[in-house]
């Protein structure tokens, strides 16, 4: 008999919370705290159509840069997708990914390691829950009791390639805000390869890790910080909110 997650089909996350305007100020450190990039999430709605976009600029000159546009009319639906990674911080001198979520097409544009410039495209029959770019915009629309809870992702790796990721919760971590303290959602996020590659990626090391992801509930749900690898292969980094300094 399957278990029961294996039996239920994909499904949408349901809109508990609509977006709107956001402008916000990131750090990207490593899990010992040093900080190696700063970035913005800015995001703007008009009707039911949200534009979302993070960028990261790396000390070393390094880019991230990631733009989802999705739908919020009952629930949730990816309509288009880029991602551009360049630079020394990352596997690939360049990476890039566009997704249409309309029609289905990905693809991938990437420098080998011989500087070649590479390209591969392929079609995919989405899933309503198709999350990237929107991990924390979901898990900020996780219905209550109802785990785990399942997303898919369309992996920037040289061709593209769908993969199911299980999203746990893993209780409540404390934090503060000055003298003010909080309790925040903990999630883990678990990607599963599909097929004979799945089945031999823990054999190999090529297991991804799993990404933790940490939210603030109540009536106005916020996104805290999250660890894990921004791509295929890559070390742990964590991402927080910081307030700007003044002297």
């Amino acid at each position: 008999m399957l278990a029961a997650s294996e039996q239920r089909p994909a499904a949408p996350f349901t809109v508990l919370h609509r977006e709107g305007l956001v402008h916000g100020f990131l750090l990207l450190r490593t899990p010992e705290g040093e900080t190696i990039a700063t970035g913005e999430l800015t995001q703007g709605a008009r009707g039911d159509r949200v534009t979302s976009k993070v960028v990261f600029h790396f000390k070393d000159g390094s880019l991230h840069e990631e733009t989802v546009i999705f739908s919020q009319r009952d629930r949730f639906r990816l309509l288009s997708y880029h991602l551009t990674q360049k630079g020394p911080a990352f596997k690939h001198p360049t990476m890039e990914l566009t997704i249409n979520g309309a029609n289905g097409d990905a693809t991938a544009r990437y420098t080998d390691d011989d500087g070649k410039q590479k390209e591969a495209s392929d079609h995919f029959n989405l899933p309503p829950n198709l999350a990237n770019g929107m991990i924390a915009t979901l898990l900020k629309n996780a219905p209550p009791g109802v785990t785990p809870l399942e997303a898919s992702l369309i992996a920037a790796t040289p061709k593209p390639r769908l993969v199911k990721m299980v999203i746990t919760p893993a209780g409540q971590d404390s934090f503060s805000i000055a003298t003010s303290k909080r309790e925040a959602t903990k999630y883990v996020v678990k990607v599963q390869i599909g097929g004979v590659a799945g089945a031999v990626a823990p054999l190999v090391g090529k297991q991804p890790p799993d990404t933790h992801v940490w939210i603030l509930g109540g009536d106005a749900p916020t996104f805290v910080k999250s660890e894990g690898p921004l791509y295929e292969g890559g070390p742990i980094w964590r991402i927080e909110l910081v307030s700007p300094s003044w002297p």
